[in-house]
């Protein structure tokens, strides 16, 4: 009986090598051009996300390391006007060599624009001089303490220092105990003599404007004062110039035989 065409081809096609299988499976994914067919994420470049950044271990840094060097923050430690932590001598370092590249210390003139920090210890504080890996380590364990309320400097309360003093205190304790004077050494202070530390972007803006207010306040204030001296100096002058002249008309009236009062005629 003769072979029905189709059912001919069928049987060549099931029976093709499977070497020529493939390399018919390859040639139909093949472009045009002999390349292979690009996917879709291939051809469209899309934007790359910014690498996250972990907000607490950011925050908790701000509060171990000076804002400068970033080295662990040691005694003696400073504050600026704008709340940041400093060791005292990277500031000095800085000053001493005009150093300009650090955009975090450009507002710093001198010694006179920061305040050297009175902290509290934190009696249950245990240093950890290395990590061993077989313990649970806190990151926000903290070495200084608010000497009033007792809650951890470590960046998850806000904490502020009076200028006029240095003493660090949380702002809970500030805001619960209402006084005109330090809770800690009892020195008077002002609102404007409070600065938190490592405040938010809000905080910090005003404690800018504070500072550019308290500068432009204390160059007028030199101004007058220089000219108040000025004046002072002129006064004197006039009258050592004044005396100088008395003196001169005394002596030319004795010289020409005038004579003193109480004197005999």
């Amino acid at each position: 009986m003769p072979v029905s065409p189709v059912l001919h081809l069928t049987s060549v096609s099931s029976r093709r090598p499977a070497p020529v299988l493939a390399k018919f499976q390859q040639n139909r994914d093949m472009g045009c051009d002999g390349g292979t067919i690009p996917r879709r994420d291939e051809l469209v470049r899309t934007k790359q996300k910014p690498e996250q950044k972990d907000k607490d271990a950011e925050a908790v840094a701000k509060w171990k390391h000076c804002a400068v060097t970033q080295e662990e923050l040691r005694l003696p430690i400073v504050s600026c006007e704008l709340g940041r932590l400093y060791n005292k001598e990277s500031v000095i370092e800085c000053l001493l060599n005009k150093d300009t590249s650090c955009e975090t210390a450009q507002h710093i003139r001198s010694l006179k624009d920061i305040v050297e920090l009175n902290l509290t210890e934190n009696p249950g504080y245990r240093r950890r001089d290395a990590d061993k890996g077989d313990e649970y380590v806190d990151l926000r364990a903290s070495r200084f303490i608010c000497p009033i309320v007792g809650l951890e400097m470590n960046g998850k309360h806000k904490f502020c220092y009076l200028r006029q003093c240095g003493c660090v205190l949380s702002d809970r304790a500030l805001k619960e105990v209402k006084s005109e004077v330090c809770h800690k050494c009892a020195k008077p202070f002002r609102d404007d003599d409070i600065v938190v530390l490592n405040g938010t972007d809000d905080e910090v803006a005003v404690l800018t404007a504070q500072m550019e207010i308290r500068r432009a306040r204390a160059k007028i204030d030199k101004k007058l004062k220089k000219r108040a001296c000025e004046a002072t100096d002129d006064v004197g002058k006039k009258a050592k110039t004044d005396t100088a002249e008395a003196v001169k008309k005394v002596s030319s009236k004795m010289a020409n035989g005038g004579f003193l009062l109480g004197s005999s005629s």
